[in-house]
């Protein structure tokens, strides 16, 4: 069986909701969702928290998950590049061998589930052509009814060059969908050698629309604090 592990980005300086990561939600903070999920997963072999902050740092291991170390500064910043944290971690913290996979959890996602996990390592596991897996969820608007505009003129032209497309039935466009952050997995081994965290070939995974929830601004948060108000049951159930 290939060695699973989950990484857990989670910087201590987020911006449009201010220490997000453990901001409290029904009676845990935030990343503790992520981490029970990961553990409870089946299929994880280690749960590691990549993190700059000690006091996140701390809460991640009082859920259970292991914080080899602190992430350097230059790879926390706002702008850093996803593959930053990841290189670090698989150079730093972990051995492997390529394949070994690489679930990447982003704590944004509360909703996501353990079965979720599993279910994705296993299909990225038996589809070897595969470098990765990522979620993807349906486009909720499309780019055939979306426009540029001119700053100079004020004229409006179609994004995509389908004349007529933004006057018809959305039924005739393309299907397309958008990336999902929820829930990643890559193999080492493509990662190091595309310095990507997709790697090459990149293999469609559909979650349950609340799955795909990401928490970035205070209004994400207002709608997941509703939810879990009218449906507790939505979130992996901690202590259980």
């Amino acid at each position: 069986m290939t060695n699973t592990i989950a990484i857990i980005p989670a910087r201590g300086g987020s911006e449009r909701v201010p220490l997000k990561n453990i901001r409290p939600l029904a009676g845990h903070p935030l990343i503790a969702y992520t981490i029970h999920s990961a553990l409870t997963s089946g299929v994880c072999d280690r749960v590691v928290v990549s993190t700059d902050s000690p006091e996140i740092a701390d809460i991640a291991r009082n859920y259970g998950a292991e914080v080899p170390g602190l992430r350097p500064a230059e790879l926390a910043h706002s702008s850093a590049h996803d593959m930053g944290f990841l290189r670090h971690a698989m150079e730093t913290w972990v051995e492997g061998a390529e394949d070994q996979l690489w679930a990447i959890l982003r704590p944004t996602s509360p909703l996501r589930s353990a079965q979720s996990i599993s279910t994705a390592r296993d299909r990225l596991q038996e589809n070897e052509w595969a470098d990765s897996l990522r979620a993807l969820k349906p486009v909720s608007e499309h780019p055939g009814k979306m426009w540029r505009i001119d700053p100079a003129t004020g004229e409006a032209t179609t994004y995509l060059d389908q004349p007529g497309a933004f006057n018809g039935p959305l039924a005739d466009l393309e299907s397309l969908h958008v990336q999902a952050s929820s829930l990643e997995i890559v193999r080492r081994g493509a990662a190091l050698e595309n310095n990507s965290i997709a790697g090459a070939r990149v293999m469609a995974f559909a979650l349950p629309a609340l799955e795909s929830l990401d928490i970035n601004t205070e209004h994400d948060w207002i709608v997941l604090e509703h939810l879990v108000k009218n449906s507790p049951d939505v979130l992996p159930r901690i202590g259980d």
